[in-house]
């Protein structure tokens, strides 16, 4: 389903990992909405065709969320062209962890997922908040999975740092809600597409399965609620965390 039209329009907003899976449709999707973007990614051709694709209301700019020289550079490139900052969506992760329990998993494969999906929420965040707050109704979206909600097996690394993520969530909006900001997260399932082509079909298939709305879930399936925290009329919510799985998980 298209976001609402215009529901973002003039607001101005960084998505990291948009190069391609959910970050590529959240970016389409502000782009409906009315905003204008910058995406981030280490995947510079990827990044580079896709803003080019989507036209004059989007820049990319190259960025790896476990850096905090990278994020304090593409931040500063970022917000030059877009004169500011209303909106971030923190979508950048990786999973890594190749289907293997916990005792087969490498110390390498573990410390970098927490690099990517811990560390780099916090770097992100951390340096978009002079910015969301000098706007005065900044908004915060952080891509959670609802993995961390039902402890899904052989991806240990994956899922304690996706609860890391909605508990980030859940202190950031106590942090920044004084300064107009609020913080909320989505929590995913699995989501068919191109960055989930290694998941076995058994996988896809239990998931499928154990959905109230009985289908796999699309990339698309995301994007309205990730727009509608992002604007205006989201500015009383905060703090939450919004299973978006077809009824896997039900809070």
């Amino acid at each position: 389903m298209d976001a609402q039209p215009l529901l973002l329009r003039s607001r101005r907003i960084l998505i990291t990992g948009a190069a391609r899976g959910l970050g590529e449709a959240f970016a389409r999707s502000c782009v409906r909405a009315g905003a204008r973007v910058v995406i981030t990614d280490v995947l510079v051709d990827r990044g580079l065709a896709l803003a080019a694709e989507l036209g004059d209301a989007v820049r990319f700019v190259e960025m790896d969320v476990s850096t905090a020289d990278s994020v304090t550079r593409g931040m500063q490139v970022a917000t030059r062209w877009l004169g500011g900052l209303d909106g971030l969506i923190n979508n950048a992760a990786i999973t890594n962890s190749g289907g293997k329990l916990m005792h087969e998993l490498e110390e390498s494969v573990f410390d970098r997922v927490m690099q990517v999906n811990i560390k780099g929420v916090w770097l992100v965040t951390t340096a978009a908040h002079p910015l969301l707050k000098a706007c005065g109704n900044g908004r915060v979206v952080n891509i959670a999975s609802d993995t961390a909600l039902w402890g899904a097996p052989r991806l240990m690394a994956y899922v304690a740092s996706k609860g890391a993520v909605i508990s980030m969530t859940r202190s950031m909006a106590r942090e920044l809600g004084a300064d107009g900001i609020t913080v909320n997260a989505i929590a995913p399932g699995l989501v068919a597409g191109e960055s989930t082509e290694y998941v076995p079909a058994a996988r896809h298939e239990f998931y499928r399965a154990g959905r109230a709305i009985e289908r796999e879930q699309l990339p698309q399936d995301c994007t309205d609620a990730v727009v509608f925290l992002l604007s205006e009329g989201a500015g009383f919510v905060s703090g939450q965390v919004l299973p978006v799985n077809g009824g896997f998980v039900m809070n």
